[in-house]
């Protein structure tokens, strides 16, 4: 009986992990309580946005969307490995050529499931740097609240007491508060454009390489289908012996080595600009280069604030809202172990390494 020839058994690392190496499990994999099911996503989207600072609400309700996009993403992966194993298990009883195409495709359906698991990953970067514009937003809120404090307290005193020395104090504070919150403004500002680059940066360059990759997986299984004789037989004739055992074999192996050589350089898929396009995007970018060279040093803006009443850093901000909401999140997805992915499982048949 033959067996399947499981690609990456041996799990060496493959060109593009070489060159950009994986980030860790996501962070929705593990802490489940309501498991697979769409409980845990239907309170999600109820609850999101509807606690924390107003500044912060709308991008944290982006932020547990994510979140169900990536659970969703997860489920996808699993059972998508489970389809792979029933598949190979069905082909067992069937004819010879039918068995081992039907066997090798598991294999790379299998493989396309863990390219998916993979992509969750890579896809948490996106979201965690996300997270942390929203963190700053958090940070942000308390000094526009003091602003608008004192304001309210000048104007109340003025239609109270017209003539109160109070007035005075609370127009200097006034002062202070404006001038620190155009510092929070200015960070808030500089940081969002900074993480939202990188966050979509690392959304796009895993999409680009698990598309690339499925693409590279579905062409190899077109040529796997090209093995199974679809000649229409008269009854009582019989088919001739399958011999096209080294030839799936081969077949996967080469999808292996194409899958464990790929890099970003190499990719296939291009966007290509047209020439308005990229006249208006070189314009664009020559202003912005131009007013930088051309415009002031603004190197000590993001000083830390020494009133810790009016304005908090933003890194002191996360431990009081960011696991708050961690905690939260934990609640609803707390208990894990359960729903941990296959890896480690053998597929339906028996896995034999690739041969060199």
């Amino acid at each position: 009986m033959h067996r399947t020839y499981s690609m990456r058994q041996t799990r060496a690392p493959t060109a593009s992990q070489i060159q950009n190496p994986p980030p860790p499990p996501s962070t929705t994999k593990s802490g489940r309580l309501f498991g697979r099911g769409g409980f845990g996503h239907a309170l999600r989207a109820k609850t999101a946005g509807a606690y924390g600072p107003d500044l912060a609400k709308k991008l944290s309700q982006l932020v547990k969307m994510e979140k169900n996009v990536m659970r969703s993403l997860e489920t996808v992966a699993k059972e998508r490995m489970e389809v792979a194993q029933q598949l190979s298990i069905w082909g067992e009883a069937c004819d010879e050529d039918v068995s081992d195409v039907t066997d090798k495709l598991g294999v790379l359906i299998y493989e396309i499931g863990e390219l998916e698991d993979q992509y969750v990953d890579r896809y948490d970067q996106y979201r965690v740097t996300v997270k942390s514009i929203r963190n700053i937003e958090a940070s942000v809120q308390p000094s526009r609240d003091r602003k608008q404090k004192i304001t309210d307290q000048i104007a109340q005193l003025k239609y109270k007491e017209p003539n109160s020395p109070k007035i005075v104090v609370l127009e200097q504070e006034l002062v202070r508060a404006e001038a620190e919150s155009l510092v929070a403004e200015a960070q808030l500002s500089n940081i969002t454009r900074e993480k939202i680059k990188a966050a979509y940066t690392y959304q796009f360059d895993a999409l680009r390489e698990h598309c690339e990759k499925v693409a590279i997986i579905a062409g190899y299984g077109k040529h796997l289908l090209e093995l199974i004789d679809d000649t229409p037989v008269t009854p009582g004739e019989t088919r001739a012996a399958y011999d096209g055992y080294e030839a799936s074999k081969a077949i996967i192996q080469d999808c292996e080595g194409a899958l464990t050589n790929w890099v970003t350089q190499n990719a296939a898929v291009n966007s290509k600009l047209s020439v308005r396009a990229r006249t208006l995007s070189t314009r664009r970018r020559n202003n912005i280069k131009a007013r930088v060279e051309g415009g002031h040093d603004l190197s000590g803006q993001d000083a830390p604030l020494n009133d810790r009443d009016s304005w908090v850093p933003a890194g002191q901000h996360h431990n009081e809202y960011d696991n708050s909401e961690d905690e939260e999140e934990d609640e609803e997805d707390g208990i894990a172990g359960s729903d941990n992915g296959l890896d480690g499982e053998h597929r339906g048949r028996t896995h034999e390494a690739l041969a060199a």
